[in-house]
C-alpha cells in the first residue's frame, strides 16, 4: 500500500535507483527520496526471559524493581527497532525514576486518604490534580523524548501549559458535551499538539492531517458499531449465545479498524523537515495478530504476553516506514537540557495516557 502522501507527488515504492558507485537498490518515491523501512529485530523467547525476571524481582522487591524493570523493557525495544541500520535508544536512569515514583506513589496515598476522611479537601485536591494535569503530561512528554535517541541525537520536546490545556482537556470536552461531533476535531489538535510541539535534536515535527482525515475515521467506526448493534439484535433472537459471539467479534473489528486508521493517519501526517513517516497498517493483518495474540495470552494465563508485545512491534515496524528526502546525518544533537522524570512518573499513577495512536 502507498501512502497518501507519495501518491499525492506522483512516486511509488517500486521505484529503485542504483547509486553511482554501484551500492545497493533502494526502495524510492518517483522523486529519488529513498524508502527506509523499520525493522524490529526482537525475539519472543529473548524478551521473555527480561519480562519474567522483571515480574519476580519485582515481587520480591515489593515494587521497588520496577523502575529498573521500566528501564529493561524500553531499553530492549528502542535497541531492537532499527531505520537504516541504526538502532534506537533508551537513556532513562533507573534511579531517577525510581525517585520520582515514590514522590508520586506518595502524593497519590495522600490525594486517597484526603478523598476518604475529608471529602471537600479530597474534591479540592481533585481539582487542583485536573489543573495540573496539562503541566504533568509535558513534563511526561519532555520525558520520554529526552531518553529516546537515534544516532547519538536526542529527542525533545516542549509545549506551553495553555497548549497542553486546549489539546487534553477543552477540546476533549467540547467533543464528549457535542455528542462526539468535535471529536474529530479533538483528536487532530491532540496529535498536532505531540508532534508539532516534538524535535529531533533541533529539528521539529510537524503534521499536516485535516479534522476530515480523522472524521472519515469515526464515521466508518460508528457505522461499524451500529451495523454491530444491528446485526446483534436479529442474531440473539435465534441464539443468545450467538448474539454475544456475534456482538463481541464485531466490537473487537470496529476497534482493530479505529487502531488501524488512527494509526496510518497519525504517520502520513508526519514529517520532519523534507522527510516523512508513512504508514500502511492493514486490518486483517492487523486484526489476525491481534486475535491470536489476545486468544494465546490468554490460554497460557499471561505468560505469551512478551511473545504477543513483539509480535505486535515486528507487525507495526513492517508496516511502517521513513521518507527520506536526504542524508539524516544533517541533523545536529540541540543542546542538553534538564528535565525532570516527576511529571511522567505522576501521570503513570494516575494512568494519565496521551499517546495519539
Amino acid at each position: 500500500m502507498v501512502s497518501p502522501r507519495m501518491q499525492k507527488n506522483g512516486g511509488t515504492m517500486a521505484e529503485t535507483m542504483t547509486d553511482s558507485t554501484g551500492g545497493s537498490d533502494e526502495p524510492t518515491t518517483g522523486g529519488g527520496t529513498r524508502v527506509l523501512p523499520f525493522e524490529f529485530r526482537g525475539e519472543g523467547k529473548e524478551y521473555f526471559k527480561i519480562w519474567i525476571v522483571n515480574i519476580l524481582i519485582t515481587i520480591l522487591t515489593l515494587g521497588i524493581y520496577s523502575a529498573w524493570a521500566k528501564v529493561r523493557n524500553n531499553r530492549y525495544f528502542y535497541s531492537n527497532l532499527y531505520l537504516d541500520g541504526e538502532s534506537f535508544r533508551y537513556l532513562a536512569d533507573p534511579i531517577t525514576i525510581l525517585k520520582s515514583r515514590i514522590i508520586a506513589v506518595v502524593f497519590f496515598g495522600v490525594f486517597v486518604v484526603a478523598s476518604e476522611l475529608f471529602p471537600v479537601v479530597g474534591i479540592v485536591l481533585a481539582i487542583l490534580l485536573l489543573a495540573v494535569t496539562p503541566y504533568l503530561v509535558v513534563r511526561s512528554l519532555a520525558f520520554s523524548n529526552r531518553m529516546s535517541a537515534y544516532r547519538n541525537i536526542q529527542f525533545r520536546f516542549n509545549a506551553s501549559y495553555g497548549e497542553a490545556a486546549m489539546a487534553l482537556l477543552v477540546w476533549p470536552i467540547l467533543g464528549a458535551l457535542t455528542a462526539g461531533i468535535l471529536y474529530p476535531y479533538a483528536m487532530l489538535k491532540s496529535s498536532q499538539f505531540i508532534v508539532r510541539n516534538s524535535r529531533y535534536g533541533s529539528t521539529s515535527f510537524d503534521f499536516d492531517a485535516k479534522t476530515w482525515d480523522y472524521g472519515l475515521v469515526f464515521l466508518i467506526f460508528l457505522g461499524l458499531i451500529i451495523a454491530t448493534l444491528v446485526v446483534f439484535s436479529v442474531v440473539s433472537f435465534a441464539s443468545s449465545t450467538a448474539g454475544v459471539i456475534v456482538g463481541a467479534l464485531g466490537y473487537v473489528l470496529a476497534g482493530v479498524y479505529l487502531t488501524v486508521m488512527l494509526t496510518n493517519v497519525y504517520f502520513n501526517s508526519t514529517s520532519l523537515q523534507a522527510h516523512r513517516l508513512a504508514a500502511n497498517l492493514e486490518l486483517p493483518g492487523y486484526l489476525r495478530v491481534f486475535v491470536v495474540n489476545a486468544i494465546l495470552t490468554v490460554l497460557t494465563l499471561g505468560l505469551y504476553l512478551p511473545f504477543a508485545k513483539v509480535r505486535l512491534a515486528k507487525y507495526r515496524a513492517d508496516h511502517t516506514q521513513f521518507i527520506a528526502a536526504g542524508s539524516l546525518e544533517e541533523f545536529a544533537a540541540a543542546e542538553k537540557e534538564q528535565v525532570s522524570a516527576l511529571g511522567e512518573e505522576l501521570g503513570e499513577v494516575f494512568d494519565f495516557d496521551v499517546g495519539a495512536i
